[in-house]
């Protein structure tokens, strides 16, 4: 058995991993790569399988940088089953049209653009058409339920208390009569969060797969963080100045409509108008409505008390792209939450644009902000950003609520391995930038004595059956001259892609054009031969 890493390899985004068996090849997770420009050109590029050869895939959770090529997938030919829990399929159906739809907006936007300059035309990655085929091959599965994929796999989800319907996936694999049981954290979530449960605790595995977007950092209390909250919106409304809140509209602006009911039924903040100008995060929310009786304590307590966490006095919803843009004039105080939460597309830049250059305004940030999004340049302190073709300066007051995270911080990471009874023979960490996922590594060795990998993007490991729970476990990579010079060329391919774009972007002459596009179909015949390497 072996795993290949494709996305989520030192990196946050684009979580994919493929696994083939003796009689089987699937995945878990197809996400999609957001951040810097040279990340979401990968976007763009070949699957290195052939997609008609995948017998299924297993679906974490519906955040789009674990969903988001599920509906490339579909149009290169997938048609197995896609098993994930009701509430991740129900979010599918409405996250991943959506994505479908931004990106053929932008495609259209770029190709008037590129034909007034008499440019090759592009396409998107997937349509609407690609994402509506996809959403008929989900197959529902409870927490806790054991579901029969074949006569050598196994598989159950359980509860991780990331966002609704988010997993920890359990795998049992049976090869000549060994089994080996691995587990894919997904995204793991944090403790005593609103809405969502603590994640289910695991008692065994032989390999695990372990997320580690915040590995080397530690979360503010949420008590702490609702008081920070409560604070930023007080003085910021005082001077008559727009609280902006770029967030995902997947979780975390459900998150923050139940900590503003909680504000505003304490009288704890004032009488502000509160807009959710998102509609992808309007009807995610209609999916949260359906599901509460999957969340926690807390919420089933308000609910008996006649509260519904998603209605509160002074919410709007802005759907149209009229009421968005009237939004715009609101100089007297409210809050806008828009997405999205990364500040790379949507709404959310119209809002910054005109919100970003006013002092008496302010920006919170309530999740993580990846590489080269506009986000994670604001939290550096840029003072001057380009927003739609146009400079604006940075005055408003700029914070960061890492306390909103959905995602478990390097303590809780570490709380939740210890409560393994037979702890793992390997953690791979994925899901995170290299430092946090070489710090989360020290402290696991350190204070468990398990082994750790941080693997590359296109690594491909070994996973034989750990025979011995106490022996160190021996995970070989392939490391053949045929098989580096293969990771070599792909790379240069996905750097020779980017080139292009940029080339495309500042123009370029035919016969130079002609030349770079001969290297790049050259190398992709390269890629696709290193693709049947092993198989």
């Amino acid at each position: 058995m072996k795993i290949q890493f494709l996305g989520a390899a030192r990196t946050v985004t684009g979580s994919c991993f493929l696994l083939e068996t003796k009689q089987s090849k699937f995945l878990v997770d197809c996400g999609m790569f957001q951040g810097s420009k040279a990340l979401k050109e990968r976007n763009y590029g070949s699957f290195m399988f052939d997609p008609t050869q995948i017998d299924f895939l297993l679906l974490s959770h519906a955040h789009i940088d674990h969903s988001g090529l599920i509906p490339k997938l579909y149009r290169h030919g997938f048609r197995g089953p896609i098993y994930s829990t009701a509430a991740t399929a129900d979010l599918c159906e409405v996250m991943l049209p959506d994505s479908a739809h931004i990106q053929e907006m932008e495609v259209e936007r770029k190709n008037r653009k590129f034909s007034r300059a008499g440019k090759p035309l592009i396409t998107p990655i997937y349509t609407t058409e690609d994402a509506e085929g996809c959403i008929k091959l989900f197959r529902r599965a409870s927490y806790g339920e054991t579901l029969t994929i074949s006569p050598e796999i196994t598989v159950r989800f359980q509860d991780a208390g990331h966002i609704l319907g988010s997993s920890l996936i359990e795998i049992w694999i049976n090869e000549d009569g060994q089994e080996t049981k691995l587990v894919f954290s997904g995204d793991v979530g944090n403790y005593n969060r609103p809405l969502m449960k603590d994640p289910t605790i695991i008692e065994s595995a032989d390999y695990l797969f372990l997320e580690a977007t915040y590995g080397d950092r530690q979360h503010q209390p949420i008590a702490n963080i609702k008081e920070q909250f409560r604070d930023i919106i007080v003085r910021t409304i005082g001077r008559q100045g727009n609280v902006i809140i770029p967030a995902f509209a997947v979780e975390r602006t459900q998150d923050l409509i139940y900590t503003l009911g909680l504000l505003v039924r304490e009288k704890a903040i004032p009488p502000v108008p509160i807009i959710i100008d998102s509609p992808l995060a309007i009807r995610t929310t209609e999916v949260f409505r359906r599901h509460l009786k999957d969340m926690d304590s807390e919420t089933q307590d308000l609910l008996k008390d006649g509260h519904n966490p998603f209605e509160i006095p002074g919410l709007r919803y802005s759907m149209t792209a009229d009421e968005s843009r009237a939004l715009n004039t609101l100089k007297g105080g409210a809050i806008i939450i828009s997405a999205s939460g990364m500040a790379d597309a949507g709404r959310i830049k119209h809002h910054l644009k005109h919100n970003l250059w006013r002092p008496e305004s302010s920006v919170i940030f309530v999740g993580y902000q990846a590489e080269g999004t506009l986000g994670r340049r604001l939290l550096n302190g840029e003072k001057l950003v380009r927003i739609h073709g146009e400079e604006i300066m940075t005055r408003a007051e700029i914070y960061n609520l890492e306390g909103f995270s959905g995602h478990s911080d390097q303590e809780n990471l570490l709380r939740w391995i210890k409560r393994f009874r037979v702890g793992p023979g390997c953690i791979f960490l994925i899901h995170g930038e290299e430092a946090s996922c070489e710090n989360l590594a020290q402290r696991i060795t350190q204070e468990t004595g398990l082994q750790t990998r941080i693997p590359y993007w296109l690594e491909i490991a070994e996973l034989p059956p750990i025979t011995e729970r106490n022996a160190v476990p021996k995970i070989e990579k392939q490391t053949s001259t045929e098989e580096d010079l293969c990771l070599q060329v792909e790379r240069e391919y996905f750097q020779l892609r980017l080139k292009i774009r940029e080339l495309v972007e500042k123009g370029i002459d035919d016969q130079n054009y002609d030349l770079v596009l001969k290297q790049l179909r050259e190398l992709e015949k390269q890629v696709h031969n290193c693709s049947l390497v092993g198989t």
